[in-house]
């Protein structure tokens, strides 16, 4: 299981940036060559004459295919049918490589035309993005009393607390002052520092207001902030991310390693759509890009051709990720539909609504412990919440869950996983094992209401 990922957490601000290197490039000319001089040909003026008639026939001939394939909104089927209206064995020849070339790109401009859509250089892209992302600085309070341990990128020892400041990107997605970022920004569930306890937003004008936190989720890695500026703000247009290509281009902007690289763009590629990637236990569908993603760019904007924001970028291969290999180029990002859903959630409820729960604390029962205590493999239940799903449904602790809905269980992992696949509401189907008898129940799942 691919587990080695970096969080692309908070970026604290006592890493200091040792070396910056120079790359330039250069592009070097092609030579260039005098044509030689013409060589005079005999007059041949009925060669001419039909060369000319099928010249006109070709230049007919290639309008008319093109105009037709203009007609076809399916990129797919126009191919289709201008294979099928040749002969297999017949030769593709230059000019009907350059006119497929030229129909492809007719499709993206009309398509794009369609979809009320303009594609963007990558300048106009910055420059249309860039006054919706903002820099998000995060103050926590590091607990120390076991002893002293490396958090983030500075270490802390003894007894009393410490103060730890990290540093993310987040996208205004209302001209009153609601900004979309990753919990991870604001909530540190890694050392257990928790939600931070004060966060200040810096404006690309260098203006800092204090945010607030409207709500977040951990499991999605979202949260929305609050800040009352002077002014309106400009709200960053999102896409849909259901509409993404595998190879189309993308943007990234972000503030990676802290302030001093505010509002660094890098581009990309979708390397991968869909991907089932688990970050800190938390199983996750996110967007592959090759696009630069470093520390202190998580929360901000993965963006399309049309200028538009398709995913919130949140965490990259480690370069831990398996013994002397080296890593370049695989960052991820939560789509921009997931975002849409969770973000209008946060902002009304505070939660994420829907979420299903027990209302259990558990650990698993490994085959190790299996031999040692003589007890099954599964889930092993250590509490039961009052007024829960689970007490309801007459679970105990003690009680070890073997199955749901007919599907073997043998850790918790697997327990969520096939919780998650249901919402608040369903009744499911428990298996579990009580004094060495499988007993089942029917359980309607609560849901969460909090925090997470």
């Amino acid at each position: 299981m691919m587990n080695n990922y970096n969080d692309n957490n908070k970026n604290f601000n006592n890493e200091e940036l040792a070396h910056y290197e120079s790359n330039p490039y250069t592009a070097p000319y092609n030579n260039i060559q005098s044509a030689p001089a013409p060589v005079k040909q005999k007059k041949h003026t009925g060669a001419k004459a039909a060369a000319f008639v099928l010249a006109m026939a070709l230049v007919s001939g290639g309008s008319i295919a093109c105009y037709r394939t203009l007609e076809i909104k399916d990129p797919a089927s126009a191919s289709t049918s201008a294979s099928s209206s040749k002969d297999e064995n017949e030769k593709v020849t230059p000019l009907d490589k350059e006119m497929n070339a030229l129909s492809a790109s007719a499709l993206s401009l009309i398509d794009a035309a369609e979809n009320g859509n303009k594609i963007l250089t990558t300048e106009e892209i910055a420059e249309k993005v860039m006054p919706s992302v903002v820099g998000i600085e995060s103050t926590f309070s590091v607990p120390n009393n076991q002893g002293s341990y490396y958090f983030g990128f500075g270490e802390f020892g003894g007894n009393n607390d410490s103060s730890a400041t990290g540093t993310g990107t987040g996208v205004v997605i209302t001209t009153d002052g609601y900004i979309v970022t990753n919990a991870h920004v604001i909530y540190d569930s890694e050392h257990g520092a928790g939600k931070a306890e004060s966060i200040s937003v810096l404006l690309d004008d260098e203006k800092s207001y204090d945010a607030e936190i409207v709500g977040y989720d951990t499991d999605y890695d979202l949260a929305v902030l609050k800040i009352d500026a002077d002014e309106d703000l400009t709200p960053a247009e999102f896409g849909k991310s259901d509409n993404l290509k595998l190879g189309e281009d993308v943007v990234a902007i972000g503030n990676p390693l802290g302030f001093d690289l505010m509002n660094t763009v890098t581009r990309g590629i979708v390397s991968g759509l869909d991907r089932k990637i688990t970050i800190n236990d938390k199983n996750m569908s996110l967007i592959q890009t090759d696009a630069a993603i470093n520390s202190g760019n998580s929360g901000g904007p993965l963006i399309n051709k049309y200028g538009q924001v398709i995913g919130i970028n949140s965490s990259k291969m480690s370069n831990s990720y398996s013994s002397g290999a080296t890593i370049e180029g695989i960052g991820f990002a939560i789509p921009s539909d997931i975002v849409s859903k969770i973000v209008d959630d946060l902002m009304e409820y505070g939660y994420v609504t829907g979420k299903p729960q027990f209302g259990i604390s558990c650990q698993d029962v490994t085959e190790t412990v299996s031999k040692m205590y003589n007890l099954p493999i599964g889930v092993y239940v250590t509490a039961v919440s009052e007024d829960s799903a689970a007490e309801k449904a007459g679970l105990k602790p003690g009680d070890i869950i073997t199955g749901i809905d007919d599907v073997e269980v043998k850790t918790s992992e697997e327990l969520n996983a096939q919780k998650n696949t249901h919402q608040a509401g369903d009744k499911i189907k428990l298996t579990f094992i009580r004094n060495d008898e499988e007993k089942t129940v029917t359980i309607t799942l609560d849901e969460v209401k909090k925090n997470k």
